[in-house]
């Protein structure tokens, strides 16, 4: 328990801490290793299955209808897994923290039952309008069906190893199962003759169930003692309600604007049930991969950096003279600000030199035309987008559960209604939506960031309560007159 709950920090000092530039390299792997890294081995997984498998020879129609499953399946999964991801981890943090590692399976079945229940609600009715007016084969759609709770159990379980710091059993389930699906597929294949787009979405299901497994089976493994105490998680519900609601406005906010440009004219209809924008997607594909190495350098520096500054102010918080707390708080801000400008600046080379690297390669394997002409704006977009993530944690540090809540729905807002006036612009500037929600949303973000930074000592010394609440009458406002008291002291020597 002891090992599974120490953080990646420790190690990357470890690597850091040698100054060269080969521990720099290791360092940086590391942190990819433990962050991004089942993102890769799905997307690899994939890639290397439709080589395999021989995809580009298999007919148009079923080609396109696995890849709007798969594209269905991932996206809708995490819009369902979004309301209870921050207040569960919220709920375990605190159950951690006092030691009550009972408590932490009761809050897993708590979430897994509504995470299933609420996935169904989305996932049920399609799949009957895919097989009524789609006129695809129950049997596809059913597996399609598997697949998509396969990755709600798998996104809502991965929350519960992420809280334990076990990042590395994580990229761990997903080699295993990424593999399983690999081997598997070539298997349904060669052996008994399934058609290669059904043996892709039944052995990309199996590799799901398969992480699946591996990740609610190390849950239990850790927590194995069940205290039966459920009704604590819902009052977490009930009084961090801000939270899901972040949760759910940032992932709504980061494909809205792919919606919007579904029902555009540069969609696509797929077997009357699946609505895409195959260059718009694919565009944005490419600019979250531009970028994508700032979650990398923020993880990193996390837990490198800013720990530390925002432990030492809890520490003096809690024993330390007021010079020690302004001491702590100022050099916790100063570090906040420098870990701000840093991912600025490393992320900025980063995405200009992948930038120009995908403008001038990325045409010689099939990437022109209208995704190359969409891509430039919104790989600007995503560039703000994870600052504006990035805000959001530091926000959650200083629990400004209204400053979260005010950027994610601006985000989301603004990036729908730009997006669609978007679609009536030229292709370039398609993205211009992303720009300015993910813009507008890191203003507000900062703007909250610095106002915790200026009322930080009323958020922390005067949130609590003298007198529990309850109900009843309630107490007079007035507990002390000061006149009365002298009118009585006074008549008391007259007497």
């Amino acid at each position: 328990m002891v090992v599974a709950m120490a953080g990646i920090g420790v190690r990357l000092n470890q690597i850091f801490e040698k100054n060269t530039l080969v521990s720099d390299l290791i360092g940086f792997g590391y942190s990819a290793v433990v962050t991004v890294a089942p993102m890769f081995l799905v997307i690899g997984n994939i890639t290397l299955m439709g080589q395999a498998l021989k995809l580009s020879q298999v007919s148009y129609a079923p080609r396109e209808l696995l890849s709007c499953t798969i594209l269905y399946m991932f996206i809708f999964s995490l819009l369902t897994t979004a309301p209870f991801g921050s207040v569960l981890s919220k709920y375990m943090s605190d159950v951690i923290f006092e030691e009550r590692f009972e408590d932490i399976l009761p809050c897993f079945y708590v979430g897994l039952f509504f995470n299933v229940v609420l996935s169904s609600l989305f996932g049920i009715p399609f799949c009957i309008y895919e097989v009524l007016v789609g006129k695809v084969g129950v049997l596809y759609v059913l597996t399609g069906y598997c697949g998509y709770i396969a990755c709600v159990l798998v996104f809502y379980s991965i929350k519960y190893l992420q809280i334990c710091k076990d990042y590395k059993k994580i990229t761990v389930f997903f080699f295993v199962g990424m593999a399983w699906s690999f081997v598997m597929s070539l298997i349904l294949v060669h052996v008994f003759s399934v058609p290669e787009t059904d043996a892709m979405l039944v052995s990309l299901t199996s590799g799901f169930l398969l992480i699946a497994c591996e990740e609610i089976a190390m849950v239990k493994r850790y927590f194995k003692k069940n205290s039966g105490r459920y009704r604590r998680v819902f009052e977490y519900f009930k009084r961090l309600w801000a939270l899901a609601l972040t949760d759910i406005f940032y992932t709504v906010g980061l494909f809205v604007h792919n919606f919007v440009f579904w029902t555009t004219d540069i969609k696509m209809v797929v077997a009357n049930s699946f609505l895409c924008a195959p260059a718009y997607d694919m565009a944005t594909c490419l600019a979250m991969f531009t970028n994508i190495s700032s979650t990398v350098i923020l993880i990193s520096r996390l837990e490198m950096h800013f720990r530390e500054k925002y432990k030492g102010y809890s520490e003096a918080v809690i024993g330390g003279r007021a010079v020690d707390i302004r001491n702590a708080q100022k050099r916790m801000f100063r570090q906040l600000a420098a870990e701000l400008m840093n991912l600025v600046r490393i992320q900025f080379i980063i995405s200009i030199c992948i930038f120009l690297i995908c403008v001038v390669m990325l045409p010689q394997y099939g990437f022109s035309g209208l995704v190359m002409q969409i891509y430039p704006c919104l790989a600007a977009g995503y560039f703000i987008l994870f600052l504006m993530y990035a805000s959001v944690i530091y926000l959650f540090y200083f629990n400004d559960l209204v400053g979260a809540l005010l950027t994610t729905i601006f985000f989301a807002a603004a990036t729908f209604g730009i997006s669609v006036y978007a679609a009536g612009l030229s292709e370039s500037w398609y993205g211009v939506g992303v720009v300015i929600g993910s813009l507008l949303g890191w203003c507000i973000a900062y703007m909250r960031l610095r106002w915790v930074e200026k009322h930080l000592d009323e958020h922390i010394f005067c949130a609590g309560s003298l007198i529990a609440y309850g109900k009843g009458t309630r107490l007079p406002s007035k507990v002390y007159d000061v006149r009365e008291a002298e009118t009585k002291e006074r008549m008391v020597k007259e007497e």
